[in-house]
């Protein structure tokens, strides 16, 4: 039976591994056509501004994986003690399987599966509650963006006007605090756990367990951390759009990158057209800027597109292709879990 869950979980690494480079070619060199992006903007890639931004750029995205490694350190070890190199390669075998999944769910899998002791429900779990801090951040950033949005880009809307605006105003605040109020009370979903699984799934109801294990200020830590990670993906696409000649003002560069990841949070999205997607929403959402100063041009809107390519390349891409490297310590089958 050994050999028999070696072999298994051989082939499932080998599926993954062709599948995560065959979707990273499809996605970046055949349907979005990097080469012809990178050649059409020749120019400002081979500036010194691009060039010193670029290395930011790069340094951003080893620090912003390296702070979600110390946040699953912090939160797996409630249940097995893993250090920060092991961490990292979690994070991104998680990355690597996530990069062909619906909206990156395999994730929670491809980091569960490299825990040798813990239960993978519990490491799946446990992941979920720091996807759900990002996800969290992502939201209420996006939604105060939004609210600041309208008015400044849409003064003239009937919607904007009267006591309609301030209705909407009052409805997101308190969606917010519903939801952080939520988060900081995880712990129900352990206490419902009677109601929300019946006798089908009567067995996994003991891993609900983990949703108890972390204090308001374990909460609070994990939210510091996502919200830094935030700033520092945001920062990333705010220096590709200066350094691809998309110039505009920090201050609402933050505003509309915001709504663009606010946009793509609620969007169901299929990693097959996630980065075109992706793309033609930042096109959209920057035209609010630059269409009342008559300066969209084909010029404008490729760079804007180089950039959303070339960020999902550098946040996602080349972490996906370095835990693929990883991907043959992941244990699908161990013992059965008592």
């Amino acid at each position: 039976m050994t050999k028999l869950y070696k072999r298994y979980n051989l082939l499932i690494q080998l599926v993954i591994l062709v599948i995560t480079y065959i979707f990273i070619i499809n996605q970046v060199f055949w349907k979005q056509d990097l080469p012809a992006l990178l050649k059409a903007l020749e120019d400002d890639l081979s500036s010194s501004k691009f060039l010193w931004m670029f290395a930011i750029i790069m340094f951003l995205m080893v620090l912003n994986w390296m702070i979600e490694a110390w946040k699953w350190q912090n939160l797996i070890r409630k249940v097995e003690q893993v250090s920060l190199p092991q961490s990292v390669l979690a994070v991104l075998t998680g990355v690597t399987i996530s990069s062909f999944t619906p909206n990156r769910i395999g994730e929670y899998f491809g980091r569960a599966f490299i825990l040798k002791k813990a239960s993978h429900v519990e490491g799946i779990l446990i992941t979920i509650i720091g996807s759900m801090s990002q996800l969290l951040v992502t939201l209420i950033t996006g939604s105060i963006a939004l609210l600041i949005f309208l008015p400044v880009f849409m003064p003239d809307a009937e919607f904007i006007r009267g006591y309609l605006y301030y209705a909407f105003v009052f409805l997101v605040l308190l969606l917010d605090t519903i939801l952080l109020g939520l988060f900081f009370n995880v712990s129900f979903l352990s206490t419902w756990k009677e109601k929300i699984l019946q006798n089908g799934l009567s067995r996994i109801r003991k891993y609900f367990r983990v949703f108890t294990m972390y204090s308001n200020r374990d909460l609070c830590v994990l939210m510091g951390l996502s919200f830094a990670r935030y700033i520092v993906f945001s920062t990333q696409y705010l220096l590709l759009l200066r350094a691809l000649g998309v110039n505009i003002p920090f201050y609402y560069a933050y505003l509309l990158i915001s709504l663009i990841y606010l946009i793509m949070a609620i969007i169901p999205t299929i990693a097959l057209t996630e980065l075109g997607i992706r793309g033609s929403v930042a096109i959209y959402i920057f035209s609010f800027y630059f269409a009342p100063m008559m300066a969209v041009s084909a010029d404008l809107n490729l760079g804007i597109l180089a950039a959303s390519v070339l960020l999902w390349f550098i946040n996602l891409g080349i972490p996906a292709i370095v835990g693929s490297v990883f991907l043959f310590r992941l244990q699908f089958f161990r013992n059965i879990e008592p």
